[in-house]
């Protein structure tokens, strides 16, 4: 099972993998209630490399990005949900609304992004090419997301107790 780690343990372990040698691939997201969307960008950003980080939004971070109501979980059980995967290998938790401070401090090989981008579209894409990375998209069309879910819930079960 992956591990939740600090900002500073994982610029550490970044540090670490470089001098190994080792592929690092850094993914990112709110993971609000985690569908099969999520896990297909997942696995496919592991496949781009050996170690894969995820960044995940701080609860603070999710309501400034998705708004009222949102995170339906908070920070831990989302981490501890993501740790669980097997593609993944650490957690780590930001509380910027973007990923750019984070890709300075980790400096990974890959950050990948789910089709909901493409590669020119990335927010942090400068900062990725700047610490010498690519971006890289992956993961199934975006046919899925977690607002359409939370309708969907609502839809079906929003007048019963």
């Amino acid at each position: 099972m992956a591990r939740c780690v600090s900002l500073e343990e994982a610029e550490a372990l970044a540090r670490e993998l470089r001098k190994q040698g080792r592929r690092l691939v850094l993914a990112n997201g709110c993971f609000d209630l985690l569908h099969v969307g999520h896990i297909r960008y997942l696995q496919g950003a592991k496949q781009l490399g050996d170690v894969l980080i995820v960044a995940l939004n701080s609860d603070a971070s999710v309501r400034r990005i998705k708004g009222r109501g949102r995170p339906l979980m908070n920070q831990g059980e989302r981490a501890e949900i993501l740790a669980a995967l097997g593609c993944v290998d650490y957690v780590v938790t930001f509380d910027d609304d973007a990923v750019d401070q984070l890709v300075a401090r980790l400096r990974p090989h890959v950050h990948a992004k789910g089709t909901d981008y493409t590669e020119e579209s990335v927010p942090e894409r400068e900062r990725v090419l700047a610490v010498g990375g690519q971006v890289a998209i992956v993961g199934d069309p975006k046919a899925h997301s977690t607002r359409d879910l939370i309708s969907a819930i609502v839809r079906e079960f929003g007048a019963q107790p």
